[in-house]
């Protein structure tokens, strides 16, 4: 989208210190110019626009990073990560939403992160389901909250406890368990290229204001509107769906003069069109939401 091979990258050689100075360099935007460079990108594909919305958000992409130490991972590639969920967010966001990019792009940050983290982990040979996801990412979080931090096999008490309060199988606590505490380098492992560190990798671990859990979950009712609303589509005729769509749920949405022409009528006529379809696609989510009993997240 925009020219990134301008950006500060995080390397080894560098100096995450010096990379963080970098980054500190570029202005944070006020909420009428983030709304202006967002409607440059989204109308006129402007990747100066582009560039100066990442470049504002490389030091919430640089803290979101930072939460993740502890995986074994060069905290420049985390980091790397982070600044392509940024850009995929940018990619995506739409101005007229009416929140700020910083808390649609946190969402893209983390997930980048803990893909990546997923990918590359040697420990890390699960399934991809959300609740093996939220398992790894919040075993020794639910391991100190009963005082079982210690190496070895779980006691049956712990296990069904873990289990219940992640809601995975004993099994699946117990194999994991068994990877990241006798795997290819132990939780408790000391870090350090000079063999005297008393730091181990879980004081690396992220801090606790980085919600995986509350991530997964997340994206599980992402997944539960993005049904709800395909299931909702259906109280609209195919005009109404086609000029929703493209309006409000296409990457890159067509302005009210393409679909004027597309349909003969006039902007105005599309508009209203759009109004009255999004309203009635409301109403129909909240319909079926309530009989799914979803009604709390819509």
């Amino acid at each position: 989208m925009a020219n990134y091979a301008n950006l500060p990258a995080p390397t080894p050689e560098g100096g995450l210190n010096r990379y963080l100075q970098e980054i500190r360099k570029f202005p944070l935007l006020e909420p009428e110019q983030e709304y202006m460079l967002a409607k440059r990108w989204v109308e006129e594909q402007d990747t100066e626009a582009a560039h100066q919305m990442v470049t504002s958000h490389l030091r919430l992409a640089a803290k979101i990073a930072m939460g993740y130490r502890g995986y074994g991972l060069p905290q420049a590639e985390v980091i790397s990560e982070a600044n392509v969920g940024l850009m995929q967010a940018v990619k995506r966001f739409d101005p007229e939403k009416g929140f700020r990019l910083a808390t649609y792009a946190m969402w893209w940050i983390r997930a980048s992160i803990q893909e990546y983290i997923l990918r590359s982990w040697s420990l890390v040979k699960l399934g991809t389901t959300s609740a093996q996801k939220k398992l790894f990412f919040n075993l020794r979080k639910a391991k100190a909250r009963i005082g079982a931090l210690e190496d070895g096999d779980l006691r049956p008490e712990a296990v069904k406890k873990i289990a219940t309060d992640l809601g995975v199988t004993e099994d699946e606590v117990i194999s994991m368990n068994r990877r990241m505490s006798g795997g290819d380098a132990s939780l408790n492992a000391m870090v350090g290229s000079d063999g005297d560190s008393t730091m181990q990798w879980q004081d690396w671990l992220e801090d606790e204001s980085a919600d995986q859990a509350g991530d997964y979950e997340a994206r599980d009712e992402l997944e539960a509107r993005r049904e709800l609303l395909a299931e909702s589509m259906s109280v609209l005729n195919d005009r109404e769906k086609d000029i929703l769509t493209q309006r409000r749920l296409a990457e890159q949405s067509k302005t009210l003069e393409e679909l004027s022409v597309k349909y003969d009528v006039s902007r105005e006529r599309i508009r209203q069109i759009e109004v009255r379809a999004f309203e009635k696609l409301q109403k129909k989510m909240r319909e079926l939401a309530a009989d799914k009993g979803m009604m709390k997240s819509l």
